[in-house]
């Protein structure tokens, strides 16, 4: 069994803390490599061509 002295309990903390940070930004960039897939598969859609409009008087 992990023998921990009571004087590091602190560091165990920030290290749990620090690792939990990791964690988030592990998933935000897995989430925006997905999003980014996604949007590479997206067909283009087309706009028209834009034209003015008459003025009127």
């Amino acid at each position: 069994m992990l023998q921990v002295n009571p004087k590091m309990l602190s560091r165990l903390t920030e290290t749990e803390k620090e690792i939990e940070g990791i964690d988030l930004t592990l998933t935000f960039v897995r989430t925006k490599q997905a999003d980014a897939a996604r949007l590479t598969h997206r067909e283009p859609v087309g706009l028209g061509i834009p034209t003015t409009r008459p003025q009127s008087d």
